[in-house]
């Protein structure tokens, strides 16, 4: 937020209150998804994801993240939960370009144990 004022003290009228929001100021959404890749799968797990912001719409970024032998996390950032949920077929498309070198997570999750939501506090 900017405040300005005129600098010659005599001046007593209104504060003039300009709010600029920059596009960081605005509040998306996330979606991150947990994966098991079978062994000697990676490469392919990997390569199905390379050229996902042609086909995810409204997607701003995404990360793979390892987080231990054989298991990822991807992070996506989306423009609201709108565009998340209108890329669903995109998504849906490249999980099963890639879902036979995926194994089952356990506890009834199946091949992926996905979250998503808006975010509602973003920090540096």
């Amino acid at each position: 937020m900017l405040l300005h004022r005129p600098s010659f003290a005599a001046h007593a009228g209104p504060i003039a209150i300009i709010i600029i929001h920059s596009p960081e100021a605005i509040m998306t959404a996330f979606n991150v998804v947990r994966f098991k890749v079978k062994p000697g799968m990676e490469d392919t797990f990997l390569d199905a994801h390379r050229n996902i912001a042609a086909s995810w719409e409204g997607m701003r970024h995404a990360n793979i993240v390892k987080t231990g032998e054989g298991r990822f996390c991807i992070i996506v950032e989306w423009e609201s939960m709108e565009a998340l949920a209108a890329s669903r077929p995109q998504m849906i498309a490249t999980l099963d370009s890639f879902r036979e070198s995926l194994e089952d997570l356990g506890g009834g999750l199946g091949v992926t144990d996905p979250v998503a939501g808006p975010v509602v506090l973003s920090l540096k």
